[in-house]
């Protein structure tokens, strides 16, 4: 059972403040899923993000109180969190610029900072070093840090955290079970025009490390198999223009769609779902594909392995004739296929649901209170 520090004999709820950035859809998810229980529980919850992901994820929908951050990482930011904070029985900073501006924010204070780490920042160059300060940073001053993998555990402990502990990420309960619906499915073939040809689909972040560079390459190589596939990937990010126009030159079977709202059912009608990325923690679109019901091609990065167990076929990243032949073979294979699908289904039932989630957070934060005077 779940504790639950709420009113009793007089004292006042919980107050837990929550920072998040832009919010990526894993961490603001998360973020909102995390203040839906602890507000349940009888927690006072404030979330601090700018105004964009506030009405992304509408976290007063959930009872929680909203606190717009300016833009930037400033001195302004950091007093704006530091403000919001203010008599706070703990705060969680979500990602590793968030963590950073808590650090500073409550700098003189005994509040205690919780700081989750969603994924790895890579950079090069002079970046490479800031980000290697802010990691420090947010690892050292965090009574407790939470890494999403493994791997993220490790590198907090490199960069000197009192307290780094593994706190897998739920995936919020799927709104329809869409790969029930034939009838969804083949409307969203048809919309694609993907009725008589396989449809391999990829959702992510057009961004550098993101593998879609090499994901292109395979396709270029799809290009021979008969019926021809066709390559959707969702998404936006500050690479769209140059791969569209490398499909353009190219003459690639690839679509561009954009950011979507229907990723469930755009997995569900899909054949084969690929995820290339360079690194991953607890990728969401791993867990969706094996959700809905679709075989998955990942890159063997970061916690991806240890996310999907045997319930996928992994390739190296970068590698784009391993990363074709293993979809071409898929596509080729009903009988491999219906073997992943069951052993995703077995996988991730393995996974914590959103109750765990929110459960073992706020473990943590009877823990840190505990250790507060009264």
């Amino acid at each position: 059972m779940s504790s639950t520090p709420g009113p009793s004999h007089g004292r006042p709820p919980l107050h837990a403040v929550q920072i998040l950035g832009s919010g990526s859809a894993g961490s603001g998810a998360h973020v909102r899923s995390l203040a839906d229980g602890l507000v349940a529980r009888g927690l006072r919850v404030t979330v601090c993000g700018p105004w964009g992901t506030g009405e992304r994820y509408e976290f007063t929908g959930s009872g929680a109180a909203f606190t717009p951050l300016g833009p930037g990482a400033g001195a302004l930011t950091v007093a704006e969190i530091r403000a919001a904070s203010a008599g706070a029985d703990v705060v969680h900073a979500h990602g590793l610029r968030s963590g950073a501006l808590a650090a500073l924010a409550l700098r003189g204070r005994a509040t205690p900072l919780v700081v989750t780490w969603h994924a790895r920042v890579r950079a090069e160059g002079p970046r490479s070093h800031l980000v290697r300060l802010m990691e420090r940073q947010a690892a050292r001053a965090a009574a407790v840090l939470l890494g999403t993998s493994s791997d993220l555990v490790d590198q907090a402990r490199r960069r000197g955290a009192r307290d780094a502990r593994l706190a897998p990420v739920a995936l919020p309960a799927p709104r329809t079970r869409p790969d029930e619906d034939e009838c969804v499915r083949l409307k969203a073939r048809a919309e694609l025009g993907a009725m008589a040809r396989p449809l391999i689909v990829t959702v992510g972040r057009l961004e550098p490390g993101q593998g879609h560079g090499f994901l292109l390459d395979a396709a270029r190589l799809w290009r021979e198999l008969d019926p021809e596939p066709l390559l959707i990937m969702a998404g936006e990010g500050s690479g769209r223009a140059a791969l569209q126009r490398r499909i353009e030159d190219e003459q690639l079977p690839v679509l561009l769609v954009g950011r979507r709202d229907d990723v469930p059912e755009l997995l569900a009608a899909a054949d084969v779902a690929v995820l290339p990325s360079r690194w991953e923690a607890r990728s969401l679109l791993a867990q969706e594909a094996l959700h809905a019901g679709v075989p998955l091609v990942a890159t063997a990065v970061g916690g991806v392995p240890e996310l999907v167990g045997d319930a996928a076929e992994l390739v190296p990243y970068g590698d784009a004739a391993a990363l074709a032949g293993a979809v071409a073979r898929l596509l080729d294979d009903p009988v491999r296929c219906a073997e992943l699908v069951s052993a995703g289904r077995v996988q991730s039932a393995t996974w914590p649901s959103e109750d765990d989630t929110v459960a073992h957070v706020l473990s943590v934060y009877d823990e840190l209170s505990q250790r507060q005077p009264s």
